[in-house]
Order: C-alpha cells, then structure tokens, then sequence
C-alpha cells in the first residue's frame, strides 16, 4: 500500500511538470521565432520494493525545431529564416541564437532586436545601417544594402542535429555545439518583410493538456482512496484491540 502511493505520487510529480510545461508553450503560442518544450518520460525501476515496480520520472526534456508558420508583414526590418540556421543575437549572457526577425535600428544606426539585442554578422560583430538612408534591402543569404550600397551581412548559423538546446534570453537558445556559419546551402536564406511564428500546436497543445489535467486527477483520486483504506484499517486494527 505505501509502495502503491509512491508510485502514485512519483506520477503526480511528473505529470505536474509536463503540465507546467504545456501551460508555457500555450502562453507562447503567439511568441514569434519560440520554440516549444517538450518532455519524454522515463521509469524508474525500483531497488527495494516488492514487487518489482518502476516509479514514473521525468526524462530529457528538449526544445522542439520543426518550424513555425511564415507570415507576410511587409516590413523591411523584418525577416524569416528558412530552412534549418539561426540568427545570432549578442545578449548579456553571451551570444544567442534566434528564429524571432524582427528586428528595428538604433538611433546610432546599430541594428538591433526589438528588444535591444544587437544582431551579428557571419564574424560575431555588429551590423551598422545609416538610419538616414532608408530602408534596408535584404537579400536571401544576409547582405544588406542601402541606397545601392552595401552595408553588411546578416549571418546565418547552422547547430548540430545532436546538439542539445537550452533557452537563453528572451526567444534565442543556447547550444552545446557551437553553431557554424550557414554558407553556401541551397535551402537556407532569409525572407524579407516576413515573420516566423512560434513552432507551438494550439490544438495539439491544449489536447496534451485536457489529456494530463485527467491523468492527474485520476491519480489524485488513487492518492485519496488509498489514503482512506489506510484510515479505514486502522480504525479496524483498533477497534480489534
């Protein structure tokens, strides 16, 4: 019987996390370039308990890459990556890599996220734009060019397939495989006047959701019943005694 309630409870905990996770992902359903977080569940065998059981556990969570819907936004300081590569963004906590285009230029001319984080070249340095020249043309591979002269590269970075993904400031990740340079590939390139939307399923989102909000309860329920045949036992032993 207490087996059965670690077990239970071992449940409850990882069901809460994936909900906390799938809450997050709805809330940023509408966050251009997020990617959503997904959670695969492992068991756990356990040692000393007969009989043999297995608790449930949180396994590897990981940020899904599969990409977000492209929309028209006709604004020429915005663009939408295509193909597998990543814009590179200078953030506080170092360099960072983003599907969210949208981008805006500083008074000084530097050009920047709607946020304020400086966007980079190919070589990791900032991009400068003469603020009186108009607006920008940018083509597929990066280059930027105003008043038909060119004035920088937006770089494009390619992260391993193998590499792990952590979230970094605002929608940008952080990889443990430093991102190469996405040159010369036929499927990568850039949209202009275009903008990416979070990669996160509303419906599929909210049907995971309804989905464990009913597997916790469930389990709930199992906790309480469980809890009341305890109760109920040791109200018998002692009225026996």
């Amino acid at each position: 019987m207490i087996n059965s309630t670690y077990l239970a409870i071992s449940a409850q905990l990882a069901l809460q996390q994936r909900l906390d996770t799938i809450a997050n992902n709805v809330a940023n359903v509408s966050t251009a370039g997020f990617r959503a977080e997904q959670i695969r569940f492992a068991s756990k065998p356990s040692v000393h308990a007969l009989p043999l059981s297995s608790f449930a556990a949180v396994g590897e969570t990981y940020l899904a890459r599969g990409a977000g819907e492209v929309v028209r936004s006709d604004n020429p300081l915005d663009v939408a990556v295509d193909g597998d590569a990543w814009l590179a963004v200078a953030t506080p906590q170092g360099t960072g890599y983003s599907r969210d285009g949208r981008m805006q230029i500083t008074p000084s001319g530097e050009l920047v996220t709607l946020t304020g984080h400086p966007v980079l070249d190919l070589g990791g340095s900032t991009i400068r734009l003469d603020p009186a020249a108009g607006p920008p043309s940018i083509a597929r591979d990066g280059a930027i060019t105003q008043a038909n002269r060119r004035v920088g590269q937006i770089g494009l970075f390619a992260i391993d397939p193998a590499a792990r993904l952590s979230r970094g400031v605002d929608a940008t990740v952080t990889s443990t495989v430093p991102p190469q340079p996405a040159v010369d590939q036929p499927f990568v390139g850039l949209r202009q006047g275009f903008v990416e939307r979070s990669n996160v399923n509303p419906v599929t989102e909210m049907s995971r959701l309804i989905l464990d909000q009913r597997m916790f309860e469930a389990v709930t329920g199992v906790l309480s019943e469980t809890e009341q045949t305890k109760q109920d036992a040791i109200r018998t032993l002692g009225a026996a005694s």
